[in-house]
């Protein structure tokens, strides 16, 4: 009975030690289910054709490979499957290739935008500056039919001798008004009688200029019906005209005070065109180095002159004269120079004393057309 028994169990035991050695050993099953894993990823990827998760696919059984493996009395009993359903989601296959793609740079997406998102960034086109403005040319100017026939022999620096303020105190207006010049008298528009004042001081031989109320940035009075920032295009417009039909024969207009609005290019936009449109000259008094006079003049092609010093900021006759002095040196340096006074006595005194001497000097003296026709004649 025992030899019988173990006559038929010797098969068995010969069937379980046919097996090869390494097969019983767990390092080995355990690299062999990684293997599994490894094949399965690959077939998955091949079959989808894995254009954008491939990538992932690909990587997922190297990073499980370096993991190492379970130990011996903990084989798992199935391969694990997990790795290789996140490489190969089927959530990413259904939402399309840009979202399995991984995120790129900001840069990358930046130049991924649709042409819509460039164009809006480009910046919008410029309107023109300013309205084109129908001004006479030529000798159909009205600063060149009005202004006072002078001579300028080349070579000959020129001075300019522009009176503010004319027309208010008539005694000293006429005192200036009978100087031998040729001077530049600006009058205020709301002077009495202004016609007849300015005309008296043409026929002596004095050019004719308006001298526009213009708000300053103190506190100033600048007479009635000056031009202000808080006005409106057509109020100050409105008021512009009405101070332009005043009088006549005069060739441009210059600021009275007007610090504040001369800064401000919206509202000195539409007085320098009317300007042009009537084809006057504008001689910037320069009361403030933030003017937008000469500037706006350019763009628009009128002609313009700009102030280059003050003679009677101090009201003694010694001052005035010194003022004078560097008037002379201006115009001996630039060849032109404009000087910008006021009918007090001192001015008229200091003048009085320079006028016969100047041309001695090898000046030139000149009404302000003059200099604008030979330096910036812009229209």
């Amino acid at each position: 009975m025992d030899i019988v028994t173990m006559a038929r169990k010797a098969p068995s035991k010969a069937r379980k030690t046919s097996l090869p050695p390494f097969l019983s050993n767990p390092f080995v099953l355990a690299l062999a289910a990684v293997a599994v894993v490894f094949a399965v990823a690959m077939g998955v990827a091949t079959l989808t054709g894995g254009r954008s998760g491939g990538g992932q696919a690909q990587q997922a059984p190297v990073q499980h490979a370096a993991v190492p493996p379970a130990p011996p009395s903990v084989l798992p009993a199935t391969p694990p499957s997990s790795p290789a359903v996140k490489a190969e989601s089927p959530a990413h296959a259904a939402e399309g290739p840009e979202h399995a793609v991984p995120e790129k740079p900001a840069q990358d997406k930046a130049e991924a935008r649709p042409p819509a998102t460039t164009v809006a960034m480009l910046p919008p086109p410029v309107p023109p500056a300013l309205p084109p403005v129908q001004a006479p040319s030529g000798n159909a100017a009205l600063w060149r039919k009005n202004a006072l026939p002078a001579e300028v022999p080349p070579g000959k620096p020129i001075i300019a001798i522009v009176i503010d303020d004319m027309g208010l105190d008539r005694k000293r207006s006429a005192r200036m008004a009978g100087l031998h010049g040729p001077l530049t008298l600006s009058w205020l528009p709301y002077a009495r009688e202004l016609s007849a004042q300015s005309k008296a001081a043409r026929a002596n031989g004095h050019e004719l200029m308006l001298h526009m109320p213009m708000e300053p940035s103190v506190k100033a009075d600048p007479g009635p019906n000056a031009l202000l920032v808080s006005l409106d295009k057509g109020e100050i417009v409105k008021r512009f005209r009405t101070a332009l039909d005043s009088f006549d024969g005069y060739v441009g207009v210059n600021n009275h005070m007007g610090s504040r609005f001369t800064a401000d290019r919206a509202a000195l936009t539409p007085v320098l065109a009317e300007l042009h449109r009537r084809g006057l000259l504008w001689l910037d008094s320069r009361t403030t180095p933030n003017s937008a006079g000469i500037g706006l003049a350019k763009e628009l092609k009128m002609p313009w002159v700009g102030r280059d010093i003050f003679l009677d900021n101090e009201e003694t006759v010694a001052a005035v004269k010194a003022q004078l002095a560097k008037t002379e040196q201006v115009a001996r340096r630039q060849g032109y120079a404009v000087a910008i006074g006021h009918p007090h006595d001192a001015t008229i005194e200091a003048l009085a004393s320079w006028l016969p001497d100047v041309q001695k000097r090898g000046f030139v003296l000149v009404p302000v057309s003059a200099v604008v026709r030979t330096h910036h004649a812009g229209g």
